[in-house]
């Protein structure tokens, strides 16, 4: 084992006490051992090595089956928790356990008790529990065991002995709590549909395998129509992206960088006498110097009278405003009543839609209600006959998007693989393994036992 070296006490050795006290003298005592011993059984010199070393012949590595079995005899750790961490005693080597209510009791209350339960005379709190096992017993006994279906709980029906016709549903509910039975209160959305779409909408008539020219011709303008659109909407994001930047090559990308870094630095002709002009001390200002100059008694009274004739005129101004007003309330009345119409119109409009939104799919999820697209067949591609025509469209998938669309599934992209959570992985410090230090200890390890050996009579 490798020695630890402490930090040294400073401790001070005036006097001899002191001195005797702190003084380490082991190694001098190590060393009167040594020499005691080299005395009695002479030195390393004198005898031979069959005397000193002992060949080992036993296996340094045991078999798998013996670690095993030694590690069967072993104790585990885990009872290393239940040991003692001290040496020290306990002080109190008498406990005194705390009795129960029962042991407690005086011995003459004891045998009353018994003379009474042997006549079955029961107390009142005796009675109770009795009467609550028997009702214990009974609730089990009604239980519905698992995986039984004899009665039909839609069937039972909850009578009520108050009168409820004159009460509000507020005393209802307040009345039937003290009957013990509780009224819940359904939630009005419940009796609401999500959505007035119909669960099944008829197919557009240009889809059947038999249509008519006129149908099916309706059909393939409105698909062609929404491709139009989809076209114009492609073309629009590309015309304000990719088609409104330049393509410059990188060799004319460099020249412009290099002309814009280097604007200012070319020597100009004119350049001297800039500088002369810089230079030169007496520099006059574009604007004239202002002077502060105190206005005079006239010319604030010219100022106050000004003042006052704007002010006047104002007012002349608001006063003739009201006159003229009197004269135009038939315009003014035609004003509001066309503002009123115009509100009227107004309000008709919100109404269609807000029931054109219930109508409509709601907004439940991040991700936008996209319909199905419509599903056709050319006018080459139609048969005439149910046998012969190819079948269109999906039927699991025109449900899925139905349920979307009438606001009982919120709308979501399709996930292909899990996101799996980014776990940062490190080895713990404890699990470290540091080579130069494992060698070095190993050869600490191994001059110690050496030391032993040569040192062991």
């Amino acid at each position: 084992m490798p020695t630890i070296k402490t930090k040294k006490r400073k401790v001070s050795k005036k006097t001899k006490k002191a001195w005797r006290k702190y003084t380490d003298t082991k190694d001098v005592e190590k060393f009167l051992e040594n020499s005691q011993l080299e005395e009695r059984l002479g030195s390393f010199a004198i005898h031979k090595d069959s005397e000193l070393f002992s060949i080992s012949t036993a296996p340094e590595i045991l078999s798998k089956q013996k670690r095993r079995e030694l590690l069967k005899l072993k104790e585990p750790r885990c009872f290393n928790i239940l040991k003692p961490h001290t040496a020290v005693p306990d002080p109190i080597t008498k406990r005194n356990r705390v009795r129960t209510k029962e042991e407690r009791k005086n011995a003459l209350v004891l045998k009353k008790e018994a003379i009474r339960k042997s006549q079955n005379i029961l107390t009142l709190k005796e009675k109770l529990r009795l009467k609550n096992k028997m009702i214990a017993a009974k609730k089990k006994l009604n239980k519905p065991k698992r995986d039984e279906f004899n009665t039909n709980i839609w069937k039972e029906k909850i009578t009520k002995d108050i009168n409820i016709d004159w009460m509000s549903s507020d005393t209802i509910r307040h009345t039937l709590t003290h009957f013990g039975i509780k009224k819940k209160r359904v939630p009005s959305s419940l009796h609401k549909k999500p959505s007035n779409i119909p669960a099944v909408e008829a197919p557009h008539p240009g889809t059947s395998y038999n249509p008519s020219f006129e149908d099916h011709q309706k059909l393939l303008h409105e698909v062609a129509q929404k491709e139009m659109e989809l076209i114009k909407e492609e073309e629009h994001l590309n015309r304000v992206t990719t088609k409104m930047f330049k393509k410059v090559s990188p060799k004319e990308k460099e020249n412009n960088l290099i002309k814009e870094m280097s604007e200012g630095l070319k020597l100009e002709d004119n350049q001297d006498f800039n500088e002369d002009e810089d230079n030169n001390p007496i520099v006059k200002s574009i604007n004239p110097p202002v002077k502060n100059q105190k206005k005079t008694r006239v010319q604030r009274r010219k100022q106050k009278e000004q003042k006052n004739l704007v002010h006047k005129k104002q007012q002349e101004k608001v006063e003739k405003k009201k006159i003229s007003d009197i004269y135009k309330l038939r315009l003014l009345d035609k004003q509001l009543a066309a503002k009123e119409n115009k509100e009227k119109v107004l309000q008709k409009k919100r109404l269609k839609k807000k029931i054109l939104k219930t109508m409509g799919t709601k907004t439940l999820s991040k991700v936008k209600f996209e319909p199905l697209e419509l599903d056709f067949k050319l006018g080459s591609e139609l048969t005439g006959n149910l046998r012969n025509s190819e079948p269109i469209g999906n039927l699991l998938k025109d449900r899925f998007k139905s349920l979307q669309q009438r606001n009982i599934i919120a709308p979501a992209n399709i996930r292909l693989k899990r996101d799996k959570a980014k776990v940062k992985r490190f080895i713990k410090s404890d699990h470290k393994i540091d080579v130069t230090k494992v060698n070095n200890k190993d050869n600490k390890l191994i001059q110690s036992d050496i030391k032993d050996l040569l040192l062991r009579p």
